[in-house]
């Protein structure tokens, strides 16, 4: 006569080893100490309960398969037969039958499950991570986004959670920041100290005919929240300078660069480079546009590219020479997709390359960039850029004027 349910996962439970929460907890504890976050590598928590049950929580670091799809996920995820696994479920039946299966069927030899799963690990206060979890809005909002492998759940989830800095809210910031809105980016700054102009309405599309005369933050802040009433918007109705840009970039994940001018581009290289932040860096003139991404220490800076300013008269303003209204829309939309890309981690962002862009004949070109190895920005270490070894910034007004 075969055995009852309860006397088979008795019988299972006595042919796998079983921990209790205190070991497991310690563990994780172990890990945060040596890596600063989640297990240690040597150690792989995986929670086999079902999808809909992960609401409530799980462990800090733990990676969730369920037990359904334990035998076809588990060599992916843990391809090191060697490596210490703990398993658990809602209380331990679950996770003793995996782990039985993981040691008997698929080879893996160091695997315990977790006693009393999941419901003791909480009764004993431990601290558990809730998962994000999308709004039934945000499910209709983003639902393209969530049929395209590439992106899903997932990478909409990095989008709603990111911070992102734009410099500037003219052509290149309006429509990078709309389209960053639309797309669902949690956290979008903006710093701008102009006030919005009627010349301005020819290609800087998130201000209107309705706020001439309004700051250009407020302006923007409006139009992004007509578009996506969720997105924080964090105003900075200033010039960026040596005083104040470590505070501003300080907490961003990315900088989208807008600026127009010599100067700011050098002062902001310096404090991206300090501080490892990645600018998605584009500038547009006539009817030309170019485009990088700086990922500080994972390719060249800006610095690499331009070392020093050319001369005034081969780099005019818009303002000077003018600019098809369209042409910051299209390098600003391909501003916003790098930021997407970045964030979400998929693709190949441009770090490494330039790609310039001809409106009048249509045709893009692609430049490699490398690391200059004598670089006087990013050939250092980090800690040793300014501000603290000079106190301040370098004085990149005079340097770009000599070298004009």
């Amino acid at each position: 006569m075969s055995p009852s349910g309860a006397e088979f996962i008795k019988q299972i439970k006595s042919e796998v080893e079983e921990v209790d929460p205190s070991d497991v907890e310690s563990l994780l504890r172990a890990g945060e100490s040596s890596n600063g976050h989640g297990p240690s590598p040597r150690v792989a928590v995986v929670d086999v309960r079902e999808s809909d049950e992960l609401v409530s929580g799980k462990l800090p670091g733990a990676t969730a398969i369920p037990r359904g799809f334990l035998e076809s996920r588990i060599e992916a995820t843990i391809p090191d037969r060697s490596q210490k696994v703990v398993l658990y479920c809602a209380s331990g039946a679950r996770s003793a039958l995996a782990a039985n299966t993981l040691v008997r069927d698929l080879g893996y030899e160091d695997v315990v499950s977790m006693k009393g799963g999941i419901t003791l690990w909480k009764d004993r206060g431990y601290d558990v991570e809730v998962p994000f979890a999308f709004t039934p809005e945000q499910r209709q909002r983003y639902s393209r986004h969530f049929l395209l492998p590439e992106v899903g759940e997932e990478g909409q989830r990095k989008l709603l959670q990111a911070k992102v800095l734009l410099l500037g809210a003219g052509g290149l910031g309006s429509p990078t920041a709309l389209y960053l809105a639309a797309a669902g980016v949690g956290t979008i700054g903006i710093v701008d100290d102009d006030t919005v102009d009627v010349s301005n309405l020819q290609r800087q599309v998130i201000h209107s005919t309705a706020t001439l005369g309004v700051a250009k933050v407020d302006s923007a802040e409006q139009a992004i929240h007509a578009l996506n009433p969720e997105v924080k918007v964090v105003k900075y109705q200033t010039r960026l300078d040596s005083s104040n840009i470590m505070d501003i970039l300080e907490g961003y994940d990315l900088v989208v660069d807008g600026v127009d001018n010599f100067p700011t581009r050098y002062l902001l290289n310096d404090a991206s480079v300090r501080l490892k932040i990645p600018v998605v860096s584009a500038a547009i003139l006539g009817f030309e546009g170019q485009l990088s991404v700086f990922a500080p220490y994972d390719g060249p800076c800006y610095r690499c590219l331009f070392p020093v300013p050319p001369p005034a008269e081969l780099a005019p303003s818009c303002g000077a020479n003018g600019v098809l209204g369209v042409l910051p829309g299209t390098m600003g939309l391909l501003q916003a997709t790098e930021v997407m890309k970045l964030v979400m981690g998929t693709g190949t962002p441009l770090i490494g390359r330039l790609l310039m862009y001809d409106a009048l004949e249509a045709t893009t070109t692609e430049l490699k960039v490398r690391r200059d190895p004598e670089c006087p920005i990013c050939s250092r270490p980090p800690e040793d850029i300014a501000p603290e070894e000079m106190g301040v910034f370098p004085d990149y007004e005079a340097f770009c004027a000599a070298a004009g």
